[in-house]
């Protein structure tokens, strides 16, 4: 098979108006449905009236259409086909379709050229048609050159005549050997007997070997029939130890029960331990944030604390300090009569402002006391706040510490007044 072949079986069935399409690659394995289906459209398309079977499901309908098919063609078309090669259902057999396919497809071309030949000539009465006369005129010197060859080679031919004469008479004269043609046909007659001894030798042992054959299928029925008689009888006999298998088995399966239970079991409470350990990872997490939270509010206020003693602390320094000032200038100034002192408390350390009348001992000396009384109560003051820094976390401390300072200070006040 070539690719042509193939191309212009294709164009052929595609110009003869084949229903179906044909690719290039349906013929590359075998496919004898598709073969078949051309090929009796090809038969119905040459003798539309004729009666070709259909049937190809099985090996003898495909052979037996072939058969029917091929023999179809060489009667009605004079078509030889080869049967191996249709069967084959590939390449092989499109280069056989293809014989019927270019009678087809040639008739076809001849139909068409005479349509065409007739249209011309009706066309020609009414009109005239320089180029196609053009054409003719080649065709008529081609055929003219053709005709000149031709002649010249028959003449050569012609001109051997002589020679080749006296030849074919003297061959034609020339008599007969008896001898040699019988021993001829002795030959010829002595060979086919020999062939026809050799068929009846292979008839004979073919009947040996049908012999032999039957003897063969006979044995192996017999050993057929006793191996399936012991088959049954190993099914029909019960073994000795199939109880305790049985007993084994249900055994087995008890075992594989608990077993599965049990693994069930131990899956789910390790699932649940999984999730209570989480849990507890949660909690304690939780646990300690609030701890790290709780452990920065207790910094911060302690913080705050030891900044509102700080600022308490160094109030206090000041007032001392002012303190010391004002007792210092009352032993040096001198004693004449002097305006009402005013007593003014400015927050925890109060102090006072103004001078004080009279130049006596007794009033100096009773001053100096109360500023003595002022730095034990500041002192006394300083010790308690430091007890309640030490107790911050139970609550701030800053406004009893003031109060405490500033519940002191009034007596003095009072003393102070009294001596005017």
């Amino acid at each position: 098979m070539s690719y042509r072949d193939l191309r212009n079986f294709t164009e052929m069935m595609r110009g003869l108006g084949y229903p179906r399409l044909i690719s290039m690659e349906n013929f590359r394995t075998p496919n004898f449905s598709l073969v078949a289906e051309i090929l009796i459209w090809l038969v119905k398309r040459y003798e539309p009236h004729t009666d070709i079977p259909t049937d190809v499901e099985t090996e003898s309908d495909r052979i037996f259409f072939i058969k029917a098919v091929v023999q179809f063609m060489a009667t009605k078309a004079h078509i030889k086909l080869n049967t191996k090669r249709l069967y084959q259902a590939d390449g092989y057999a499109v280069k056989e379709m293809l014989k019927i396919t270019a009678v087809l497809y040639n008739a076809m071309k001849t139909k068409q050229l005479a349509l065409e030949d007739k249209v011309e000539e009706d066309s020609s009465k009414f009109k005239f048609d320089l180029g196609s006369r053009i054409a003719d005129l080649k065709a008529a010197r081609q055929l003219a050159s053709e005709v000149t060859s031709k002649g010249a080679c028959l003449f050569d031919l012609l001109g051997k005549e002589v020679e080749l004469r006296e030849i074919r008479t003297a061959a034609i004269a020339r008599p007969l050997e008896i001898n040699e043609t019988e021993k001829a046909l002795r030959a010829a007659i002595k060979e086919v007997l020999e062939n026809v001894e050799k068929t009846k030798d292979m008839l004979n042992n073919v009947a040996s070997d049908e012999t032999s054959l039957d003897a063969k299928i006979e044995k192996k029925k017999q050993e057929l029939e006793r191996n399936q008689k012991r088959l049954q009888t190993l099914q029909s006999v019960r073994p000795a130890f199939m109880d305790e298998y049985e007993k084994i088995e249900e055994d087995l399966q008890k075992q594989y029960d608990t077993y599965v239970e049990k693994f069930r079991n131990l899956t789910f409470l390790e699932s649940q331990l999984d999730e209570y350990h989480r849990l507890e990872q949660e909690r304690f997490e939780e646990a300690e944030n609030t701890m790290r939270i709780m452990q920065q509010k207790l910094r911060e206020e302690e913080r705050d604390l030891m900044k509102s003693s700080l600022k308490d602390e160094d109030s206090d320094m000041e007032v001392l300090e002012d303190e010391g000032s004002d007792s210092d200038m009352e032993e040096w100034r001198p004693s004449k009569p002097r305006p009402t002192r005013n007593g003014i408390m400015a927050g925890r350390g109060a102090h006072f402002i103004g001078t004080m009348h009279g130049g006596d001992t007794d009033e100096s000396e009773d001053s100096e006391i109360d500023v003595d009384e002022d730095d034990e109560e500041d002192e006394e003051g300083e010790e308690e706040s430091k007890d309640l820094e030490e107790d911050s976390l139970e609550g701030p401390v800053s406004r009893g510490n003031r109060s405490s300072r500033g519940g002191m200070r009034p007596p003095l006040l009072e003393e102070s007044d009294n001596d005017f």
